[in-house]
């Protein structure tokens, strides 16, 4: 049985989100509907990351399993032809048998992007969050230094489900022009971590409350501490080390 992994591109916005559901269009769907088509076997798709509606990705990476002699350098092609438009598979190379996207993962970063204007946008609307209040990136800044490290991150999730401890390796802040650009990496996350840490960077950006609410809110272990959590349109799966 061979291993195959996949290198995926997506825009998460016409997604129900990565993880496969009933009647419902997904990432993981897409790809096993094309894979089976494929190869002529009934394959199951894992994701490193388990992106919510909305969320797209740069860099997802996959793995499935199969028995198809079909060589690894022309899986991407071939694939690409059977998936829509909305869905790019950038590379497919064989894997040890033991690897798995999810659990071998080591770190993952995520790219929360805002265009911090006044008013709408044709172009990118899809694909970040539009924020109209004028941001104190270097208020967000200071926030962001209480919530890296390795804590109980119970105020930033939704659901029960697991430990709530992770190790967040870094956070960053940065403004390009009319963009704001949120980076985090961390060993995994839970559910939802991202968007909810950026919802409470965007409050102490616009002022709503200080640097310091970060430390009180992680402190709380309490989801509604933390106020509401960004919209997913602006959230990217950015790179998936191993």
């Amino acid at each position: 049985m061979r291993n195959i992994r996949l290198l995926v591109e997506y825009d998460g916005t016409d997604f129900a989100g990565f993880q496969k559901q009933a009647d419902k269009r997904t990432v993981q769907g897409t790809l096993e509907e094309a894979l089976n088509r494929l190869v002529g076997e009934r394959v199951k798709v894992v994701g490193a990351g388990r992106t919510d509606a909305g969320v797209h990705a740069l860099g997802q990476c996959a793995n499935f399993r199969t028995r198809n002699p079909i060589p690894a350098e022309r899986i991407a092609v071939a694939l690409n032809r059977l998936l829509p438009r909305d869905v790019v598979v950038h590379k497919a190379v064989e894997a040890a048998p033991e690897f798995h996207a999810r659990r071998s993962a080591k770190r993952r970063r995520y790219r929360y992007v805002v265009l911090n204007r006044p008013g709408a946008s044709a172009t990118v609307g899809r694909y970040c969050h539009i924020e109209q209040h004028p941001l104190d990136v270097a208020a967000m800044r200071r926030a962001a230094r209480y919530l890296v490290g390795r804590h109980d991150f119970r105020s930033f999730r939704t659901g029960g489900e697991g430990s709530p401890v992770r190790n967040v390796r870094s956070i960053t802040c940065r403004k390009t022009g009319r963009f704001v650009f949120i980076t985090v990496e961390a060993d995994s996350f839970v559910r939802q971590m991202v968007r909810i840490m950026v919802g409470l960077l965007l409050r102490v950006g616009r002022g709503e409350v200080s640097p310091s609410s970060a430390r009180r809110v992680l402190s709380a272990r309490d989801r509604s501490a933390a106020g509401l959590a960004a919209p997913p349109n602006g959230l990217w799966l950015v790179s998936v080390q191993y």
